[in-house]
């Protein structure tokens, strides 16, 4: 799933210290059960994602996810993510190498890039094929990447030592998001990190504004979701994990929460 920033762009509009005991890093045996997020709203959110980024939104969100001039909205929108990318990569090992990282929902590949450079090896996936070829033209010849177009929780993608998931989860409920969260977590040795839109009155009445932008210029509708039933959802879902870190980024209509859950 892509990378929309959970904004209200009009919005109507440590590795395990003890290697040998570390999962195999590729596919696992058994691996095809379906996932537990695999639910009907799920799949219908991805559908329209999907539609979005290929169909509607993909010159605009590659020149967001560029240093081309944009309008003040959307600049905020491009310096929230900016400061949530860092934020997320400054919970990840400096040094990468031999680790094994999904980014889970990759748009333009600013994230996958920055992991790869590090040393890791990186999977990058996205519902939109749109973004993988944009995110392939920009990659640095230096830098290898697996590249893939489909579902994050695509159980061939095996398993690995860390995951991120920025901005992918926004458009989903809060159902969703846990059960997606679970499903990652189980194929994830080290550190899950995640972020959703989270349920505040600024939020709400930047949606209100967003709708009365033309449709083109909106993305698919944010779900806020209240960061209590997050919390409350995922310790249950999640009761071998806990949540180690988390921050909220809000620059003017960006507005996206981060947790890190990492194994209790």
């Amino acid at each position: 799933m892509m990378r929309p920033a959970a904004l209200a762009l009009p919005a109507g509009a440590a590795p395990g210290t003890d290697p040998a005991a570390r999962p195999p890093a590729g596919p696992s045996a058994g691996s095809a059960a379906t996932p537990p997020a695999a639910s009907s709203s799920y799949a219908a959110s991805r559908r329209r994602l999907e539609t979005y980024f290929d169909r509607t939104a993909r010159d605009a969100w590659e020149k967001l996810t560029s240093d081309a001039p944009v309008s003040g909205i959307r600049a905020t929108v491009r310096a929230g993510r900016d400061a949530m990318r860092a934020t997320l990569l400054g919970w990840l090992p400096a040094d990468m190498r031999g680790l094994r990282l999904l980014d889970a929902g990759c748009g333009t590949g600013s994230l996958a890039v920055a992991a790869a450079r590090r040393g890791a090896t990186v999977v990058a996936i996205d519902v939109a094929g749109g973004l993988i070829d944009i995110a392939r033209d920009r990659a640095p010849a230096d830098v290898a990447i697996d590249w893939r177009v489909g579902d994050m929780l695509d159980p061939a993608l095996g398993r690995f030592d860390h995951v991120v998931a920025m901005d992918s989860l926004i458009h989903y409920r809060a159902e969703d998001i846990v059960a997606t969260a679970a499903a990652l977590a189980a194929r994830t040795h080290g550190a899950l990190l995640l972020t959703f839109a989270p349920q505040t009155p600024a939020l709400k009445a930047m949606h209100l504004v967003g709708k009365l932008f033309p449709r083109g210029n909106r993305a698919p509708a944010i779900i806020p979701v209240r960061e209590a039933l997050v919390r409350r959802r995922l310790a249950a879902a999640l009761p071998a994990h806990r949540v180690a870190r988390d921050a909220r980024i809000g620059t003017g209509f960006y507005t996206s929460h981060a947790i890190e859950l990492v194994r209790a």
